[in-house]
């Protein structure tokens, strides 16, 4: 297995300001998970036209800037894939409680985003992950209170982006490209 690691979100952050790319790397992440756990093809270059149609109106992306989205979307394929139900999320330093809390209000907007893109049918879903979009859609809207108790309220945010990832995860096993199997073949005997 190859040893496939998610960028630096400060190394990727320049990387894509340096492209002259408006969209953030926790943005980008979620945009290409969301469309991963939408059940997009990735066994062509489909998902970076969308990519690119969504985040630079068609425009495609500079080298550096579209291996980063590849880099990404590869790790994050991986662990979707896994068996481990686990989810890295792209996002900056906690040091900087309102920026991480803006990082992951971002991550999760952009998550939905790409199950839009995905062209996933959302009409038709199991009552749990009707409940894990709606609790997504409500996160999305969090924001850090400056007049409250910062040290609290990152225990609360820890506790939130750990919901997230059960969500994405429920999320992604109903409505994720599911791998083809081949028909098994039927002997007469």
């Amino acid at each position: 297995m190859s040893d496939i690691r998610l960028p630096d979100y400060n190394q990727a952050l320049t990387e894509l300001t340096s492209a002259s790319l408006s969209v953030t790397p926790a943005e980008l992440q979620g945009l290409i998970v969301g469309m991963l756990s939408g059940g997009i093809s990735t066994s062509n270059d489909n998902w970076k036209t969308i990519l690119f149609d969504y985040t630079n109106d068609g425009m495609g992306w500079p080298m550096s800037a579209s291996t980063l989205a590849e880099t990404i979307c590869s790790f994050s394929m991986r662990e979707l894939g896994g068996t481990s139900m686990e989810l890295t999320m792209l996002l900056p330093s906690d040091d900087e409680l309102l920026n991480y809390a803006d990082a992951v209000s971002e991550w999760v907007n952009h998550f939905i985003s790409g199950l839009g893109l995905a062209g996933s049918s959302l009409t038709k879903l199991s009552a749990e992950t009707k409940e894990a979009l709606a609790d997504l859609e409500e996160i999305s809207k969090l924001g850090i209170d400056e007049e409250d108790d910062f040290s609290e309220q990152a225990i609360l945010l820890e506790q939130v982006i750990e919901h997230v990832k059960v969500c994405v995860l429920t999320i992604h096993a109903e409505l994720a490209a599911k791998p083809v199997t081949p028909a098994e073949s039927k002997t007469l005997h």
